[in-house]
């Protein structure tokens, strides 16, 4: 793969994962302007996020079954349109429709993460995906910053219809620079839409990670879809930029995962995955400081959301890297299965911190936060007492991958199983 694409295909992760994220930072715009509710506002970003999973869900695998290059320009193209329909919606009603279509189409994150993988040697893939997690990171805090600010000038509409602008540039740019690929497998849609449920049935670790990281992302979800709603109210008076600019210092996490990354390899990730759930703890008493203001208030925040931002993203890492020693053969259904877990998760906290949050405050968040990493943590020292578990996964030589595999009877791709891995013939 040339750097031209790797940095394009990094491009296009971060446009789309910052589709998702812009429109907390819009929210209170859209509120003020369509003379809603902060609470009504806020569904825009509960049915983008619902959307997004909807999307991981029915649409992800099918990068196993079409061609990249259409698949990954339709994808593209769908998502503008809808961009723009939002920008131009009347009514809260059908800005919401047009969000929650917008979040099925703007997957292409998922969908570029295996095609890059196919594109290169196995002894560039770890250094690949990382620079397009790093674009994913970089466009999910950045985007905050890029709605905020432009909203606050422009007015809410201007993010969409920006956004919307971006992403058919790049669907019009990919349609030629994407090579030509073959699909790697022949199954029917119905069977790859069954696959992510029998793996999830028959996987526990898959189901420890899904739990893990929908915890943490609904906790995460929480904390920046209230923190709008913190910022430009009573005790702090900002306006929206404000959460676009706190989302800049979010920007060191992008230097982190790469290390969390190496730390995974050393030391397996059930190591990382406790110290990222104390860490989430530790965040949620960090950010509650934050409720009363002052001069204490804004350093409190910062410093919680930076925490929260890290643990979040390398608990990731050391959740993926679990799934992934799984079924080396599946890692496509095995990653659709892990996020729909973790966007159902996020989805489901983003709802449910705005309705503690007009009942109890941002402490009640900051509650809700703890709660949600004390389950993942209660369950997380409930598997360290089988000992050895991540030595036994990084240091068999790839023995516990294949035997894993067998577990789960998934039906072989005749295309897929006749090309060397990480060389396929494109």
């Amino acid at each position: 793969m040339s750097r031209r694409l790797l940095l394009l295909l990094t491009l296009t992760c971060a446009v789309g994962v910052g589709t998702v994220y812009f429109p907390q930072a819009v929210s209170p715009l859209v509120g003020a302007a369509l003379h809603e509710s902060p609470g009504s506002a806020a569904l825009v970003v509960s049915a983008i996020q619902i959307g997004y999973t909807a999307g991981i869900f029915l649409l992800v695998p099918l990068g196993d079954r079409l061609p990249h290059r259409p698949f990954l320009v339709t994808l593209l193209a769908l998502t503008g349109v809808g961009l723009l329909v939002a920008g131009c919606a009347p009514g809260l009603a059908p800005l919401i429709a047009a969000a929650a279509v917008v979040g099925v189409t703007t997957v292409a994150a998922q969908v570029i993460g295996p095609l890059a993988a196919g594109l290169v040697a196995a002894d560039r893939r770890g250094a690949v995906l990382g620079t397009l997690l790093s674009g994913s990171t970089g466009g999910m805090l950045l985007a905050r910053t890029f709605g905020g600010t432009l909203g606050e000038w422009l007015g809410w509409r201007a993010p969409y219809l920006a956004a919307g602008a971006v992403a058919l540039l790049l669907a019009a740019v990919l349609a030629r620079a994407l090579p030509v690929t073959a699909p790697t497998s022949r199954q029917p849609y119905a069977a790859l839409l069954a696959a992510p449920l029998r793996l999830l049935r028959a996987e526990p670790e898959l189901r420890r990670s899904c739990l893990y990281q929908a915890t943490v992302f609904g906790g995460f979800s929480a904390v920046w879809t209230c923190l709008a709603l913190l910022l430009t109210g009573p005790v702090y008076g900002l306006g929206a930029h404000a959460v676009g600019m706190l989302a800049l210092v979010g920007a060191v996490t992008m230097l982190c995962t790469p290390y969390a990354g190496r730390l995974v390899d050393r030391v397996g990730p059930d190591r990382v995955n406790l110290g990222c759930l104390l860490g989430v703890l530790l965040s949620a008493a960090v950010l509650a400081a934050g409720a009363g203001g002052g001069p204490a208030g804004p350093a409190a925040l910062v410093a919680g959301t930076l925490l929260l931002d890290i643990s979040m993203q390398s608990g990731m890492l050391a959740n993926q890297a679990r799934v992934y020693a799984l079924r080396p053969d599946a890692r496509s259904r095995l990653n659709t299965a892990y996020m729909t877990c973790a966007y159902l998760g996020g989805s489901g906290g983003s709802w449910l911190g705005v309705r503690i949050y007009g009942g109890t405050g941002w402490p009640g968040v900051c509650v809700l936060v703890a709660v949600l990493a004390g389950i993942a943590l209660a369950r997380h020292l409930v598997a360290s007492r089988g000992p050895g578990r991540d030595a036994r996964q990084a240091g068999d030589g790839g023995r516990g991958d294949r035997c894993a595999s067998a577990s789960v009877a998934l039906p072989p791709s005749p295309r897929l199983s006749k090309q060397p891995v990480g060389r396929r013939a494109f």
